[in-house]
């Protein structure tokens, strides 16, 4: 059997990053979500993290060791315990 092949739909390339992501919310409450970069791209990055409750759209505040601002969440999967998270960064 051949695999099913998937297209690529990603607009930018991304490349592998490290290093820890502060993710700080205001709404529905002050929160603060500590995770691992995954990879980047120049308009988002990717989070591992073990915070379940992010939803599509919602906009937070971010740190991380290339950039600081405000992202957009686009998408979450979940595997057991780890989360990863996909941000869209908004312009200033």
């Amino acid at each position: 059997m051949n695999p099913v092949l998937r297209r690529e739909s990603r607009r930018e390339p991304r490349r592998t990053a490290q290093g820890e992501v502060v993710i700080r919310l205001s709404i529905p409450h002050a929160l603060e979500i500590r995770g691992s970069l995954v990879n980047i791209s120049p308009s988002g990055f990717r989070v591992a993290h073990g915070y379940r409750a992010l939803e599509a759209g919602q906009t937070v505040e971010f740190t991380h060791v290339e950039a600081s601002g405000h992202a957009r969440v686009v998408w979450n999967r979940v595997f057991g315990e780890r989360v990863e998270t996909g941000f869209l960064v908004l312009p200033i």
